[in-house]
């Protein structure tokens, strides 16, 4: 497992980095981020993400299953003096939440998610009538697609491709790397649910959802904080061909709106 993976006050940190220089200027993109605006993360872990939201004068809510994930965003929000609700819980049975929200954030989510969907469909009910989504997530085919840098064995959190194999061998390799039977189960998971360009396209366009911009990157944005390398967005030929681009695409995001 990559340290970043144990070290949540790191991953925190790296987040909340990224959010600054990348995150919150494409938003803005396409919609000025302002003092007391209602933002919400689906997903947010501790919260990283969320903070440079809060420092413009946002009013931010996240909402994560993971307990530990949560009470770890309140810490690190309360370190930091910044205000920020956090809420340990299935954002769908939030129905105090609905129709508030300016922003939602959706970042490295949906690929986890069985019924898409669904979880596509009830997003509307979050949203103010001008609301927008931000949407992100790795291509499945990309070389750490399957989010194999979760494995305690250290040559697999740094290999790619693997996750692509058929699903037996899959396995195979993840217990002959002696990796313990829940966190091969959650992998697994990941390879059934993981998400395509085209696929997310399609849910979006049945849900009646509008893409208002789709940006591939070659080299993630956050790799910048993770690793520095610098953003490379995918050009050319390769971004416009169906499935292909889908092993260059290490980060989609797009702006939705309904």
């Amino acid at each position: 497992m990559q340290e970043r993976q144990k070290n949540r006050a790191l991953y925190f940190q790296e987040l909340a980095e990224t959010g600054r220089k990348h995150f919150l200027p494409y938003i803005s993109n396409f919609k000025e981020i302002l003092p007391g605006m209602n933002i919400l993360e689906i997903g947010c872990g501790e919260g990283g993400i969320l903070l440079p939201f809060a420092e413009k004068g946002c009013s931010v809510t996240g909402v994560d299953l993971a307990e530990g994930k949560i009470a770890n965003a309140k810490r690190f929000f309360a370190e930091l003096n910044m205000s920020g609700t956090f809420i340990a819980s299935d954002i769908f049975k939030l129905k105090e939440l609905e129709n508030s929200f300016d922003l939602i954030i959706c970042h490295d989510v949906i690929e986890h998610i069985g019924n898409k969907d669904m979880f596509l469909h009830n997003l509307r009910k979050y949203l103010t009538p001008s609301g927008i989504i931000f949407m992100a997530f790795p291509a499945w085919q990309m070389p750490f697609g399957g989010h194999q840098q979760i494995c305690r064995n250290k040559m697999l959190s740094h290999l790619p491709f693997f996750h692509l194999l058929p699903a037996g061998l899959y396995r195979a390799v993840l217990k002959a790397g002696n990796e313990d039977p829940v966190r091969i189960d959650e992998l697994m998971e990941i390879k059934e649910t993981g998400l395509s360009i085209e696929t997310f396209e399609k849910l979006a366009r049945n849900e009646g959802i509008v893409i208002k911009d789709r940006t591939l990157y070659f080299i993630n944005p956050h790799y910048e904080t993770k690793f520095g390398l610098r953003p490379r967005k995918l050009y050319g030929f390769i971004s416009c061909l169906p499935w292909i681009r889908n092993f260059f695409t290490t980060s989609c995001f797009y702006i939705l709106e309904f």
